[in-house]
């Protein structure tokens, strides 16, 4: 138990120094702390016995869990402390150890390389027009001049066919001043 929980400190400062440039939330941290240390413990006292395992799954699935992670990489890290609980609880300790240390080590060179993140972000941008004027090419100069893409997913009529509702989806570098995007828009509209 006393491993697993060294193991759940050694897998939270992971995140905690992949994620320092986002932010993370404190309780998260915490629980991936005392998630290995707990499986374990309920592994032990699980032991081979069938019953007991039973009458665990019973009793755990009375338990409602209100907070929801947002983020897959939350859950990885989630998933990670269970294993590691596990593998300490079954007895598996030089494993788990092994494991902890592999896995952290591949977790902070992901954040560095900074694998997988996009150098722009895709929007929605939604835009109210009188019925009078053209939507149809209305804003392309301005969207090729801002954006890196643009697609214009749907048009609807809305206050009773007196406006028109243009949705796009947009592509837009990190760089681009979303404010000087917006007035130009606006005072074409």
């Amino acid at each position: 138990v006393g491993v697993a929980g060294l193991l759940g400190i050694l897998i939270s400062l992971t995140y905690m120094a992949c994620n320092r440039r986002i932010g993370y939330n404190v309780s998260f941290v915490l629980s991936i702390i005392i998630l290995p240390t707990v499986i374990s413990f309920i592994i032990m006292l699980i032991g081979n016995n069938v019953a007991r395992a039973f009458t665990l799954a019973g009793s755990l699935s009375i338990i409602r869990y209100r907070s929801e992670q947002t983020s897959a990489k939350d859950l990885s890290y989630l998933l990670f402390g269970l294993a590691m609980g596990l593998a300490c609880g079954i007895g598996y300790i030089g494993y788990a150890m092994l494991f902890t240390v592999l896995f952290c080590i591949c977790f902070i060179i992901i954040s560095r390389l900074r694998f997988g993140e996009r150098k722009y972000s895709y929007m929605t941008l939604k835009i109210l027009m009188p019925e009078n004027l053209n939507y149809q090419d209305a804003f392309d100069d301005i969207l090729k001049e801002y954006t890196t893409d643009y697609e214009m997913l749907k048009v609807r009529t809305t206050d009773f066919g007196t406006m028109f509702e243009v949705t796009f989806r947009i592509a837009m570098l990190a760089s681009v001043n979303q404010k000087e995007f917006i007035d130009k828009l606006r005072t074409r509209n």
